[in-house]
């Protein structure tokens, strides 16, 4: 082979060789300018741009309105308070403390540029001891710090007055506590059923009415129980509040309930509504005994169904929220908007 074509042939080889190193090089070229376009063009730079701003409060940003936020919160937070037994009023509920979410609280006040209370938002946070880690021990009122009060009547009778009870609680958007005579419910199906329809709590009340506190230990189970055994067969509920008849019951009578899953249920207001007094007096008596955590002792008699009304008006008027036994001792805190300082 003369020296032309050697060196046509090197140079060949030469190029085959430089091939793949230009095609790695083309492809990386490639790859660098895409980067840079992705990385250096408008839709990409208002999407960092979003991302900084959004970012900015979470990292400590400059914005005075979130610094005014996270200095202010302090003055609404509430520690969660635990649930305890009370000297006086024997077991209480705990209730949820409350902090503020400070980015929540950013985003919804950022639009107005300013600091406004009424946008605030919280998270509520649950004590570290609940009602049912307690020891067995009767319960006379919910939470001292919750602006609420519970409403509970006792019935063994009055089943004549009850559907105008019934008409007035759904009017007003209330729900109550109902507890029920098992004896009574046995014979008022119909009517123990219309209560749990309406959407009320049902709780028990023994069977046949007696002093819990001087029947013999068989004797009271036997009350609770069957009580239970009617009110499940007849609303598939299984109560879990007992309120003992006349309040009558000793230590014996609130470890029974404790072992059938019941919490005994005593009041701290008595309207006193059996001895019939006149409704101006049921609402009178009711306005001046009621507090915060009251729990409302009625039953269904005349009375009671003429002065429900009026006495729902004045409860609201003074600021209480109204429930059943339920809502009262549950942990959840009202928030309202007089928190600060």
């Amino acid at each position: 082979m003369d020296e032309g074509k050697r060196g046509a042939a090197r140079i060949f080889r030469a190029g085959n060789m430089r091939k793949p190193f230009l095609q790695k090089l083309w492809a990386l070229s490639m790859i660098v300018l895409f980067s840079y376009l992705l990385v250096h063009n408008p839709f990409s730079e208002i999407y960092v741009n979003t991302l900084k701003t959004e970012a900015l409060p979470a990292s400590g940003g400059k914005d005075p309105l979130y610094g005014e936020i996270l200095h202010k919160a302090k003055n609404y937070e509430k520690p969660a308070q635990n649930a305890k037994i009370d000297k006086v009023w024997k077991k209480m509920p705990g209730y949820n403390g409350l902090k503020v979410d400070v980015e929540a609280s950013y985003r919804k006040m950022k639009p107005y540029k300013k600091f406004l209370e009424d946008k605030l938002v919280f998270r509520q946070i649950p004590p570290q001891v609940h009602l049912e880690q307690l020891p067995p021990s009767p319960i006379y009122r919910g939470h001292p710090d919750k602006p609420m009060v519970a409403f509970t009547f006792n019935v063994a009778w009055g089943e004549e007055y009850l559907s105008t009870i019934l008409e007035i609680l759904k009017k007003h958007h209330i729900s109550a506590t109902f507890f029920l005579e098992g004896r009574w419910a046995k014979g008022h199906a119909e009517a123990v059923k219309m209560i749990h329809e309406g959407g009320h709590e049902i709780g028990s009340h023994s069977y046949s009415h007696p002093d819990m506190a001087k029947i013999s230990e068989d004797e009271a189970a036997a009350e609770l129980k069957k009580t239970n055994d009617i009110l499940r067969a007849t609303v598939g509920i299984a109560p879990k509040w007992f309120a003992p008849p006349s309040g009558s019951f000793n230590d014996r009578t609130v470890a029974l309930a404790a072992k059938m899953n019941m919490e005994t249920i005593l009041w701290s207001v008595d309207t006193i509504d059996w001895q019939k007094p006149s409704p101006n007096t049921i609402v009178d008596r009711v306005r001046k005994q009621a507090h915060n955590g009251a729990i409302i002792l009625m039953h269904p008699t005349a009375s009671t169904a003429e002065a429900l009304e009026p006495m729902i008006s004045v409860l609201k008027e003074e600021g209480y929220k109204i429930g059943s036994v339920s809502e009262l001792l549950d942990e959840k805190r009202i928030i309202t908007r007089t928190l600060s300082h």
